[in-house]
């Protein structure tokens, strides 16, 4: 672990309005950073209902705000408050830059919204960047379609901040893979801030029990991320094992705490009639899961990506295709590369298209089949910038942060 002569600190924000990738994302990052260094404390700023139901390394906490979640419309409302969705942002924005003016933070991660949920972190970039405090942007691999991205950037006047509040802009992808600003109207001062890092590394979780698997060989694990919007998609493998009752290996299905509970227990129904399929609503540790798993459905979310290549899984991705195309790019352009199967989550879906799809799965190749250099270094790209960032800004004359051996 490496050392250093003064305590460091490191704020990451995480809008989170619903679903877990971007809390999931923050928090691998944080144990990476704390776990390299043995004087760094990083503190998370979220709106996730379920943060609690996460474990943390020591030296990483997190500070909840008001939730709110995004209705059809586009809209926002208070998750659980019974106040106007203006307060709500309002002590969001105030619970937020009071955090980072005690935190006095070394270096502040701001997670794919440049400026937060309706402008919130603003006052709290201009404050950090009066201050001198290094300000970095995350982005995943992929944001959206150009066409779609472009509008809601320039609608939130995202162009300045990328131009004058962020030092650097760290993309969690490789440019072989996708360019999440390709096609965007941005100046070359803001391409010369992007930094690709690599996919971010997952590995197994110590902490707490492991849950008890439901069966006792091989098992596919069927996962919606989140939930909310993954209906479709389990409903779809529901409906394969139905139609084909002699499908190889049993299914272990996390629906996912998001999902409706309506939803939840009309599928739970149909999983209690089928002999080869358990369902449960969530872990906290799906890497776990995966890691047991012979292979694997899901919908091609950032995170769940990042543990497919990081457990080496044969993956059926059904990515979502709406509202954003983020999941059908990232899923297109990995089976591109031979490094899992696309099935296009359109209507109908055909129950033995999916059936077929998982006969074929244990036959798939491995990602590994088609290595792709620095795919992923994600964690240990973050952590070289981060020694190099703090040991110029904070303490020139002496390095702050020293680099593991």
């Amino acid at each position: 672990m490496a050392k250093h002569p003064g305590h460091c600190r490191v704020l990451i924000y995480s809008h989170d309005t619903f679903g877990l990738g971007h809390l999931r994302r923050c928090r691998a990052i944080a144990h990476a950073m704390v776990g390299h260094f043995s004087d760094l404390s990083a503190l998370i700023l979220t709106g996730s209902p379920i943060i609690g139901s996460f474990d943390f390394r020591a030296r990483v906490d997190f500070v909840r705000v008001p939730g709110v979640i995004k209705l059809r419309d586009g809209d926002y409302t208070s998750l659980s408050l019974h106040i106007d969705i203006e307060e709500t942002l309002a002590m969001r924005a105030s619970i937020i830059q009071h955090t980072a003016e005690f935190f006095k933070p070394d270096l502040f991660l701001v997670d794919k919204e440049p400026l937060g949920l309706r402008g919130e972190v603003k006052g709290t970039l201009k404050m950090l960047k009066d201050r001198g405090t290094p300000l970095v942007l995350g982005l995943r691999d992929v944001m959206d379609e150009p066409a779609l991205l472009a509008p809601e950037w320039q609608r939130k006047k995202v162009g300045p901040a990328l131009r004058d509040l962020y030092d650097e802009i760290w993309v969690y992808g490789l440019p072989e893979i996708h360019d999440p600003l390709t096609g965007m109207p941005v100046p070359p001062s803001v391409r010369e801030k992007m930094k690709y890092m690599g996919y971010l590394r997952r590995s197994v979780s110590a902490a707490g029990g492991a849950m008890p698997l439901p069966f006792d060989g091989p098992f596919i694990l069927v996962t919606p991320g989140g939930g909310g919007d993954g209906d479709a998609m389990v409903d779809w493998v529901l409906a394969a094992y139905e139609q084909d009752p002699g499908l190889p290996y049993p299914a272990l299905i996390v629906l996912g705490p998001f999902m409706q509970r309506e939803r939840q227990g009309e599928f739970m129904n149909r999983v209690a009639a089928l002999p080869n399929v358990e369902a449960i609503t969530f872990d906290a540790h799906l890497e776990n899961l995966m890691d047991q798993a012979i292979g694997v459905v899901a919908m091609g979310g950032y995170n769940t990506f990042c543990e497919i290549l990081s457990f080496d899984k044969r993956a059926i991705l059904v990515p979502r295709v709406y509202p954003r195309q983020e999941q059908t790019i990232r899923a297109s352009r990995a089976q591109e590369l031979g490094l899992v199967r696309m099935l296009a989550n359109g209507d109908p879906r055909d129950p033995m298209a999916m059936a077929g799809a998982l006969r074929a799965l244990p036959d798939q190749p491995l990602p590994s089949d088609f290595p792709v250099p620095g795919l992923l270094d994600g964690l240990e790209s973050v952590n070289g910038r981060l020694t190099e960032i703090l040991n110029r800004s904070r303490y020139p004359s002496e390095p702050l942060l020293q680099a593991r051996a």
